[in-house]
C-alpha cells in the first residue's frame, strides 16, 4: 500500500422517491450496509453515503488508485443491491442509470458517474464534494472558472504566491471524445470559447501549475450519448481540494452565491437556475426542480472522512436561494419557448426526432 490516498465519488440514479424528487432512506441504508462490508474487508478506508434529489452518492477513500476494478465492481454491486430495494418499493426509474447487463471491469461508460482523484494528504486536507441534480456535467464550468481563474471571486490568485501562476484546465469535448489542456490565465480567452458551451465542452480536471497536483475533478458522462436515447439527466459530481496553495473554502463556495443557468430541468429539456441548498433541501419538486447543488465538506485524516459539513446550507446562501426562485419564476413563464426549453440540437434524444419524422412529408420548399 502506497502513501497516496484515492478519493472516489461514484453516483447513480437507482430509483426516485417520489417520482424524480428524492431518495428513499432504505436505499441509503442498503448502500451503507454494502460499503460497511467493503470497509471490513479492507477494500475502502472510509466512506460516506449521501444523496441529492434522486441520485445516490458513494463517497469513498482507499489506496487502490483511480479506475480500480475492485472499487468499481463494489460500487456497481452496491447500485444493483439498491436497485433491488427500489424495485421492491416500486420506486420511479429503478436502476435507470445502470445501462449494462453485467459489469465489464469499470463502471465508466456503464451509466454511473465517476469522479476520482489520487494525492498525498497534506498537513491539513480539506475537500468539498459538490453533488448536483437535474443538470448536466457542464454545470461545473462556470463555478470552476470562477474558483480557479477569476480574481474577483478568488483573491488568492492575486495574493497567494502559490496560486499566482494560475492553473491548468483539462477540457473534454464530449461529442468528439477528445480533450485539450489550457493554461490559465494566459489562455483564458481561448478556454472561454469552449467552456462557455457547457453542453459540448466540460472541465474535467484542474491542476496546480505550481505543484502539478490535482485540484479538482468532475464527472463528465453523458447518459443520452451512452444510451442513444433520453434515460435521465447526468446529475454530476465535483470534488475540489481547498487551502494551502489552492482556493480557500470560502473562495470555492463563492460561485454558488450567484445561481447560474444550467440545462437539465424538467424531463432534462429545460434550463433553470442552479440553487445552492443544504442536504435536507436537496428535494427538487417544483417542475421537478429547480436544479439543486449540495456541498459536503470533509477533512481527510489518514484517509478517514472527518465530516461532513453541510456547507451550502448556510444562511449566507439564503439570498442566492431567493434569487434562484425569482429566476425560476421568470424562466417558467416562457413555457415551451427557448431559452427555457433547450435548443433543438440538444433535444435530439427527446420526442423531437419522432415529431420531425412524422411531419417530414409535410415540409415543402419555400420557393416552388
Amino acid at each position: 500500500m502506497g502513501d497516496k490516498i484515492t478519493l472516489s465519488v461514484i453516483k447513480a440514479d437507482v430509483g426516485g422517491f417520489v417520482g424524480h424528487s428524492g431518495m428513499h432512506p432504505e436505499l441509503v441504508d442498503k448502500a451503507n450496509e454494502c460499503l460497511e462490508k467493503a470497509k471490513e474487508k479492507g477494500l475502502v478506508i472510509d466512506f460516506h453515503v449521501s444523496s441529492v434529489g434522486d441520485d445516490l452518492e458513494l463517497i469513498m477513500t482507499h489506496q487502490k488508485g483511480r479506475d480500480n476494478g475492485e472499487i468499481h465492481r463494489m460500487a456497481w454491486d452496491t447500485f444493483l443491491a439498491c436497485t433491488e430495494v427500489a424495485r421492491k418499493l416500486k420506486l420511479y426509474g429503478a436502476g435507470q442509470d445502470l445501462l449494462a447487463d453485467a459489469f465489464a471491469g469499470n463502471v465508466k461508460g456503464m451509466g454511473p458517474g465517476v469522479a476520482e482523484m489520487e494525492f498525498e494528504e497534506r498537513k491539513s486536507e480539506p475537500v468539498i464534494v459538490f453533488m448536483a441534480d437535474k443538470t448536466e456535467p457542464g454545470a461545473w464550468n462556470f463555478p470552476l472558472f470562477k474558483m480557479f481563474a477569476d480574481p474577483f471571486n478568488t483573491p488568492g490568485l492575486v495574493i497567494d504566491p502559490n496560486m499566482h501562476d494560475g492553473f491548468l484546465f483539462e477540457v473534454h469535448d464530449l461529442m468528439a471524445g477528445k480533450k485539450v489542456t489550457f493554461s490559465l490565465p494566459e489562455e483564458m480567452y481561448d478556454a472561454l470559447v469552449f467552456i462557455g458551451a457547457p453542453g459540448h465542452y466540460c472541465i474535467k480536471n484542474v491542476f496546480s501549475k505550481k505543484t502539478g497536483e490535482i485540484a479538482a475533478t468532475s464527472t463528465t458522462q453523458r447518459l443520452n450519448l451512452m444510451a442513444g436515447k433520453y434515460v435521465g439527466k447526468d446529475d454530476p459530481v465535483l470534488i475540489v481540494r481547498c487551502q494551502s496553495g489552492l482556493p480557500a473554502v470560502g473562495e470555492v463556495l463563492e460561485p454558488f452565491a450567484n445561481p447560474h443557468l444550467v440545462s437539465g430541468w424538467m424531463r432534462g429539456s429545460h434550463r433553470g437556475p442552479l440553487m445552492p441548498v443544504g442536504h435536507k433541501n436537496a428535494l427538487p419538486t417544483r417542475f421537478d426542480g429547480p436544479p439543486r447543488v449540495v456541498g459536503l465538506g470533509f477533512q481527510l485524516s489518514g484517509g478517514c472522512l472527518v465530516g461532513p459539513q453541510d456547507l451550502l446550507g448556510d444562511v449566507a446562501f439564503d439570498k442566492a436561494r431567493e434569487q434562484a426562485n425569482d429566476i425560476a419564476n421568470y424562466m417558467r413563464r416562457l413555457g415551451p419557448f427557448e431559452p427555457h426549453r433547450l435548443n433543438l440540437d440538444e433535444m435530439e434524444y427527446t420526442t423531437m426526432p419522432f415529431v420531425m419524422d412524422k411531419l417530414k412529408e409535410r415540409f415543402r420548399p419555400i420557393i416552388e
